[in-house]
């Protein structure tokens, strides 16, 4: 390669213009507020119930998680300062951090360990209840001792990549009487971490203030974050050249926004903070409609979508075509581009279906579906219209539902009322994280991001439950090459655009984008520039 590609070009914007050696001379300076564009509203904000990116960028202030990942993307202590594992993987001890107090002045120990992983992570956190499925009990010898004992092995690999999502810790003195998913700390948490909540007046903003007793010394070094609801894309673009906003996250504005706040030099419009949420765009289908349930019908779907002109006209150095639900950045665990994909064919699309008895009637058309799009970003609503004109040249006439994100949550994940849907993807490191919990059966339902399609495959959940507890990596690494091969043979759902999230900073941000999950992180060491 003689340069930077296209896509390199437009991530470093106007980096050079800044050497990385001024700033690393400067000294922290403390106060400020620090004001970040909040462009979906949650119906919770407590990690400890439901991973997702957008109650992480507010919850992941407040509450902290057993272990957090450092700059190289290793697991690194937080509410557990070490930790060690039996050889069998049955048996994981979890030394936890001495002086650490929740925010209403109570002791952080080693029951609220146990009470969040047994009630929280195992019965209801969207990934949480198939990563810990096999987790049988935590003891507590001590307050500052906290072993998980596992019916199966646990690789302690996956655990350690999996907690920095998945190992937020809640106060059991909060949540131990009456119905957990009903408790207002759910939307006024209560943490340990260096900021404490102040309020959340929807469709405006929500405060934090920095925690005086934070753990670690110091800091935060923030006076204040202030999550401003903004959902409209231009208008956040247009608060951002203002200074209204500092910072957007995970991909929030438009497109062209994106590119063009990255050609400004006091914004940095770029991947770095976000290698640890590489996301494929997906479209899933509803079994229980028995016109979906048929295997010919799903392939002809993914048959009449030409990906690679979207990703070109659409998404640009964004994207590229995926292959699968394991992402090729997945340096562990990527099996190859050799399985069965679905390019575009409209002929064969046309063949499928007819075989499957849908000939067109009235107009051309075949059937009728529903698509409800996740309203996430903008490539969502890019990609959901897409599908729609895609599979109308099919014959499949598609109405768009779309609904906000307690509406699309509910909608598809509770009330089971889509025919197809479109959304993200996050791959997390490890398989068994955040992906395979898509495919295997059992989640409860209303669980996010979850396999609630009405699809179960008795041989699938065997590969899945294999893999997560086999502790040798060869053979974790052949048995995911084996659930890829069967997914993409059974396409319960279709995984086929893979992208990493986009940050726009305000250049005054310093220490930001300083480790993988920077958007979720704590924020504990982040300063503002006069």
């Amino acid at each position: 390669m003689n340069g930077p590609s296209r896509r390199e070009t437009f991530l470093l914007g106007a980096a050079a213009l800044i050497p990385a050696s001024a700033v690393a001379q400067e000294a922290p300076r403390r106060g400020g507020v620090l004001t970040v564009h909040f462009s979906t509203e949650q119906r919770i904000l407590n990690p400890s119930l439901q991973a997702s990116t957008g109650v992480y960028i507010v919850g992941g202030k407040i509450q902290e998680a057993l272990v957090d990942l450092d700059a190289e993307g290793r697991p690194a202590p937080a509410l557990a300062e070490s930790w060690e594992s039996a050889p069998d993987g049955k048996t994981h001890v979890f030394r936890l951090r001495r002086g650490v107090t929740w925010h209403d002045g109570k002791p952080f120990t080693s029951a609220d360990v146990q009470f969040t992983a047994m009630e929280m992570w195992k019965k209801i956190l969207n990934y949480g209840t198939t990563m810990q499925h096999f987790l049988t009990e935590v003891q507590t010898p001590d307050p500052h001792t906290a072993i998980f004992k596992y019916e199966r092995p646990m690789p302690q690999g996956l655990l350690l990549r999996g907690l920095p999502d998945l190992g937020y810790v809640s106060p059991k003195h909060i949540f131990e009487t009456g119905d957990i998913r009903q408790n207002p700390a759910n939307t006024a948490p209560i943490g340990t971490g260096p900021f404490k909540f102040v309020e959340y007046e929807r469709g405006q903003h929500i405060i934090a203030e920095r925690n005086p007793n934070y753990w670690r010394n110091g800091m935060p070094y923030l006076d204040r974050v202030v999550w401003r609801v903004v959902t409209d894309r231009a208008a956040a673009a247009a608060q951002m050249e203002a200074g209204q906003l500092l910072f957007s996250p995970y991909s929030a504005l438009s497109i062209a926004d994106m590119q063009r706040l990255g050609r400004d030099p006091r914004f940095e419009s770029t991947t770095r903070g976000n290698e640890g949420n590489v996301r494929n765009n997906t479209l899933e289908f509803n079994f229980r409609n028995p016109v979906l349930a048929d295997i010919r019908v799903r392939k002809a779907i993914a048959h009449a979508i030409n990906v690679p002109f979207f990703i070109e006209n659409f998404l640009g150095p964004f994207a590229k075509p995926g292959t699968g639900p394991i992402p090729s950045v997945s340096t562990d665990y990527y099996p190859g581009a050799n399985m069965p994909q679905y390019g575009y064919d409209l002929a064969l699309a046309n063949r499928l279906l007819d075989e499957a008895g849908h000939r067109r009637g009235a107009g051309g058309v075949r059937f009728n579906l529903r698509l409800n799009p996740a309203p996430w970003g903008e490539d969502i609503q890019l990609w959901s219209t897409f599908i729609q004109q895609s599979l109308g040249q099919a014959g499949i006439r598609v109405e768009i539902v779309r609904l906000d994100a307690a509406g699309f949550l509910r909608s598809v994940y509770n009330d089971w009322n889509f025919d197809l849907a479109t959304g993200w993807h996050q791959y997390r490191s490890d398989p068994a994280v955040s992906t395979t919990v898509w495919y295997r059966s059992g989640s409860p339902r209303g669980a996010p991001w979850t396999n609630q399609w009405g699809w179960q495959d008795e041989r699938i959940d065997g590969i899945i439950d294999n893999a997560a507890t086999e502790v040798d990596p060869v053979k974790r690494k052949a048995l995911y090459a084996d659930f890829v091969r069967a997914v993409q043979t059974e396409l319960p759902l279709w995984m086929p655009i893979e992208q990493i999230f986009v940050s726009v900073f305000n250049r005054r941000i310093r220490n930001a984008g300083n480790n993988p999950r920077w958007a979720s992180s704590t924020w504990h060491d982040t300063w503002l520039a006069s």
